[in-house]
């Protein structure tokens, strides 16, 4: 099965990572990530890949620090035309739901991520429902959605536990996740050779 792997920031692309994967570097954010992707995918519409996998770093205030989850599903926690009588989150005139589900694999814990263009820290985590929060899926899930390929998301949770007040509070933990992630890769290569 041909997988395109697709990550936002060479600070998460530690050792174990890179001696398993070459993947697609969107930069920071949804507007990066969307056309990051959407150019990776179009020029690869003559064989599109079978599976995207975006995998990165995280924020959750409720989940395990430096554990690695897979998103159930994905919100866009930056849309917000509930004065014109939407639902928060959900894009005006897209036959869309405010959430919606990931493909997942069996083997790796499950949780529901939320997307924005924020770094989200301390009472910002009181206004969001999602178990953890990223800068990218949402907009990676809607080019693989353009294109008909599913998405599969997995994170490690970099930080939450405590306020974020300089880089360093984010990337303190990513080697630890690099490792975790290098195995949660393993799982789905075995699972999609299969």
């Amino acid at each position: 099965m041909s997988i395109l792997y697709v990550m936002a920031a060479e600070a998460e692309y530690g050792p174990h990572l890179r001696a398993r994967i070459a993947p697609i570097m969107t930069g920071v954010g949804p507007v990066e990530a969307a056309i990051a992707v959407t150019r990776a995918l179009a020029e690869r519409a003559g064989a599109l890949p079978e599976l995207v996998v975006s995998l990165g770093s995280a924020g959750s205030r409720r989940l395990e620090q430096c554990g690695v989850y897979q998103a159930s599903s994905v919100d866009y926690r930056d849309m917000d035309a509930s004065a014109l009588g939407f639902p928060k989150g959900q894009t005006p005139f897209l036959d869309l739901p405010p959430v919606l589900p990931l493909h997942t694999v069996a083997g790796i814990p499950l949780a529901t991520l939320s997307t924005g263009a924020n770094i989200v820290s301390g009472p910002a985590y009181d206004g969001i429902e999602a178990e953890m929060v990223d800068m990218e899926t949402y907009a990676v899930l809607r080019a693989c959605q353009a294109f008909g390929v599913p998405l599969l998301a997995l994170r490690g949770i970099s930080d939450g536990a405590d306020e974020l007040g300089h880089v360093d509070d984010w990337t303190r933990y990513l080697h630890v996740i690099d490792e975790k992630l290098a195995d949660a890769v393993d799982l789905i290569e075995a699972s999609h050779s299969a």
